[in-house]
């Protein structure tokens, strides 16, 4: 039986984060955005909200919510920025998430259940400067000493590289296995020969921290290797399920935006005596962002309940994020036009969700990426194989309880 209502959990959930983007972020992104500052206050906030570990388990110092919850709350901060989202994806998808799927118990209480509560903050280290969606490229390397291995290397795009406090960080343990010689550590901002620094200058999601990371002889304790050595490569990409859906789900929010900004703006302006919503060429593409709208929100809500069954859904996570993330450029570049002059100017939000639209076109896997994926699964030149550890099914009695 097919049920495309959301639970009023569901529902609750999508009012609060709602409600927290319009008063905690509305009012300053203009600010940030033509700064490009980090507005730091929002992450205690967000914390107290119980954002920060919104799909962790209870007993590991989260909400308790369902992946679902995760993909509501990613929708509504992006429907006011983009950058808002982008803590979600990092600090949850991305790393708390991955950590519950392939972390020991011990790693959990010592990780996961600081992050949970936003008492530490967290982020993905893949990317290098030489390394982007050929991640078997990367460079940085990790000898073991002892009880100890030894990290060098240069991380580059790395989002709240210069926040976080822990770092998941991807690097060779054996590079002559390629793929298959990549490991996976747990690393403290404060471990000595951790720096970080921001990169300015970006066009878009401008209130998010962007980085770097330089690895200088870092000491990391055996205990901190996350899974197996040579597994690194299928947790970096267990990871990026979870971060394309939370990306897809906030690309939903980004083309809400554009269509509430659009139809707002066709009603109170006027060319040719009337309003420009009469006008044919600007319904056709406010049209458009409503197909979009819902045939995204659709993709995104079924890759979430196959989160929640505990089922794979990289195939199906891809198609959501190749389609919401060009989909939202697509209407955001629409919205501009709709408002014509206004639309070129950061007086209009329209501008800033434009330029915020292409990232998630090229992060977390460009559309190229994700084309050559969709027809590999069609040529049966791709297919899903079980992982050792699968992303835990959603058990609402379980991870509710304390």
């Amino acid at each position: 039986m097919m049920d495309f209502a959301l639970s009023a959990e569901h529902e609750m959930v999508r009012k609060m984060v709602r409600e927290f983007a319009l008063r905690e972020i509305a009012p300053t992104i203009k600010e940030h955005d033509r700064a490009q500052t980090f507005d730091r206050s929002l992450l205690p906030k967000m914390a107290e909200q119980g954002l920060l570990g919104i799909c962790i388990p209870v007993k590991y110092g989260g909400a308790g919510m369902d992946y679902v919850s995760l993909g509501l709350a990613c929708e509504e901060l992006e429907r006011v920025d983009t950058s808002a989202r982008v803590i979600l994806s990092v600090h949850v998808g991305l790393n708390s998430m991955t950590l519950l799927q392939w972390g020991t118990e011990e790693q959990k209480q010592e990780y996961l259940v600081p992050q949970a509560s936003g008492e530490r903050i967290a982020t993905y280290a893949l990317t290098e400067p030489n390394a982007g969606s050929d991640a078997a490229a990367i460079q940085t390397t990790a000898r073991r000493d002892g009880d100890s291995y030894i990290l060098n290397g240069e991380k580059m795009w790395i989002s709240l590289a210069d926040v976080a406090d822990n770092f998941l960080v991807f690097a060779y343990t054996d590079k002559s296995k390629r793929h298959r010689g990549i490991s996976a550590f747990l690393v403290e901002r404060e471990f000595p020969g951790v720096t970080t620094a921001t990169i300015h200058g970006k066009m878009g999601i401008r209130a998010g921290n962007t980085g770097s990371i330089s690895l200088q002889d870092v000491r990391v304790p055996a205990k901190n290797l996350l899974g197996q050595e040579g597994e690194g490569f299928k947790i970096a990409m267990s990871a990026l399920d979870n971060g394309r859906y939370t990306v897809a789900c906030g690309a939903v929010g980004l083309i809400q935006a554009c269509l509430d900004a659009s139809v707002r703006y066709a009603k109170e302006r006027q060319t040719f005596g009337v309003p420009i919503g009469q006008h044919q060429l600007v319904q056709e593409m406010i049209a458009k962002m409503v197909q979009r709208l819902e045939a995204g929100r659709l993709l995104c809500y079924r890759a979430g309940w196959m989160k929640n069954q505990g089922l794979r859904n990289t195939r199906e996570t891809s198609l959501a994020k190749w389609f919401a993330c060009d989909a939202s450029f697509d209407s955001a570049a629409d919205a501009v036009q709709i408002h014509g002059a206004y639309g070129y100017s950061d007086e209009y939000d329209v501008e800033r969700y434009l330029r915020n639209a292409k990232g998630a076109v090229i992060y977390e896997g460009t559309r190229e990426i994700h084309e050559l994926m969709q027809a590999q699964y069609a040529l049966g030149y791709r297919e899903d194989r079980p992982l050792r550890c699968e992303l835990p099914a959603y058990d609402q009695e379980e991870w509710e309880a304390e």
